[in-house]
């Protein structure tokens, strides 16, 4: 197995086809869902011929994946996974944070141990100058991990939803942390 990146209690893999179970219970859990969808569950089939796909895109600028399969480093436990990935694919320069964990793993830390750890590999190696994230102004928890990560927020912005959920009302926000911020933190 091909390790893309190890923290002290995460690995982070790239995803294959055998991922798949894993991926349908992870989006079929509606606490995990529900600042994605509303909750509502995701067919096997739309896991195999929509998210996987995604999933498995190497992008150019990175020579590399932009979505991480997490797991346990002790267990070997599938957690969930992290998104790393330029927003364009010819350029490096901006890269979207993003972390979708099973709800056994919250509340432990795991989303900014990662989300540091792709931060650094990103300014460090991958020649990104600006890390950006997003979620529903809502969602706290994802907001309290992106400032714990060392993002800050940036702006309120209105979503293109495809259809409002409980929240969406209140729009939703982005978070950024450029390079030469991370290196006059450290």
């Amino acid at each position: 197995m091909h390790v893309f990146l190890e923290t002290e209690r995460i690995v982070l893999r790239p995803f294959t086809d055998a991922d798949t179970d894993n991926l349908v219970a992870l989006d079929n859990d509606p606490h995990v869902m529900r600042f994605i969808n509303g909750g509502k569950p995701t067919s096997r089939e739309t896991i195999q011929t929509q998210t996987l796909p995604r999933l498995l895109h190497d992008h150019p600028c990175f020579g590399t994946r932009g979505y991480w399969a997490a797991e346990e480093k002790a267990t070997r436990t599938f957690l969930g996974w992290f998104e790393f990935r330029p927003l364009d694919d010819h350029t490096a320069a901006v890269a979207e944070l993003g972390y979708r964990l099973n709800k056994a793993a919250w509340g432990k830390g795991y989303a900014t141990e990662g989300s540091r750890a792709l931060i650094r590999k990103g300014f460090t190696d991958l020649g990104v100058e600006r890390v950006t994230a997003n979620t529903m102004a809502v969602n706290n928890r994802s907001r309290q991990v992106m400032v714990k990560a060392g993002l800050t927020f940036l702006r309120n912005f209105t979503g293109d939803r495809p259809e409002a959920i409980e929240g969406s009302e209140h729009g939703e926000v982005e978070y950024e942390l450029a390079r030469i911020d991370w290196e006059r933190r450290r």
